[in-house]
């Protein structure tokens, strides 16, 4: 079975949609099978991936029940990768859970009252028993609301992206502390910390050895060995709908994202 995969940080502009992309197109070369579904209804990895964002296509129509999670995936034109895009629409989902939440609450049927916490891992549950996909990514949204909680609910393990500063650094035991929570709670007592990624990493600077210095002795060996550079050549491919891996094969931001790749086979155990 697929092990499923939250990207995830409460955090904006840390790397998080980069990663999810970049990695998608690199697990994709060395011939691994992968699902990369965007939760943000912003549609960052969508569009990165050279597709527009389209009413309906979303993860919405799902959690209102009126299609099923493998109709909405398509093919990419990058090897190894389907998408599960996102859309404005997505903008919602937040509202429907909460209402869900509350038209539920209080019932004594535990399968209703859960669903608006398992909505995603149910409808997941037909593609990861297919054995089509060797992982299936998922990028969270920027925060720690109900969206994300259902992606956290659903997924084995969180890889969490982090920018080389003191800002990013200090938000960090949130999600942390919500995994913890998931598990102690037993909502999800598998799910585990994959790892966490350095992110726009600036070796001129003091600020950046020191944040990654920091992170490596707090999280020890869950810290990825791999550093991913900040490289005008990755903040540019987005704009072209490419991977940095296809947009510029040759630069330093292709190369770490490539070993990163490789490091996340080897944590998964999919080597």
């Amino acid at each position: 079975m697929p092990r499923v995969i939250a990207i995830a940080n409460q955090k904006g502009g840390v790397g998080k949609t980069t990663t999810a992309v970049n990695l998608s197109a690199c697990l994709g070369t060395i011939g691994k099978r992968v699902l990369l579904i965007d939760m943000d209804a912003q549609a960052n990895c969508t569009s990165g991936l050279g597709h527009e964002k389209t009413p309906n296509a979303s993860l919405y129509p799902v959690l209102l029940g009126e299609r099923k999670l493998e109709n909405q995936i398509v093919k990419t034109e990058f090897e190894g990768i389907s998408l599960i895009p996102s859309e404005f629409d997505l903008c919602a989902a937040e509202v429907e859970l909460a209402r869900l939440s509350f038209e539920t609450a209080g019932t004594k049927s535990r399968k209703k009252s859960d669903r608006h916490l398992t909505w995603l891992k149910d409808a997941l549950a037909p593609v990861t028993k297919s054995n089509d996909y060797d992982v299936i990514l998922i990028d969270c949204p920027p925060s720690l609301g109900k969206l994300t909680l259902s992606v956290l609910i659903a997924a084995d393990g969180i890889l969490i992206p982090l920018q080389c500063e003191y800002y990013p650094l200090e938000g960090i035991s949130s999600i942390t502390d919500l995994m913890d929570q998931l598990k102690t709670s037993g909502v999800n007592k598998g799910l585990e910390l994959i790892g966490v990624l350095m992110t726009m990493f600036d070796s001129r600077t003091n600020l950046s050895r020191l944040v990654v210095g920091e992170v490596r002795e707090h999280f020890g060996d869950k810290v990825f060995r791999t550093v991913i550079p900040r490289a005008t050549r990755v903040a540019e491919a987005p704009s072209h709908g490419k991977p940095i891996l296809h947009y510029d094969p040759y630069s330093a931001g292709s190369a770490s994202y490539e070993v990163a790749a490789l490091e996340l086979v080897k944590r998964l155990g999919l080597d």
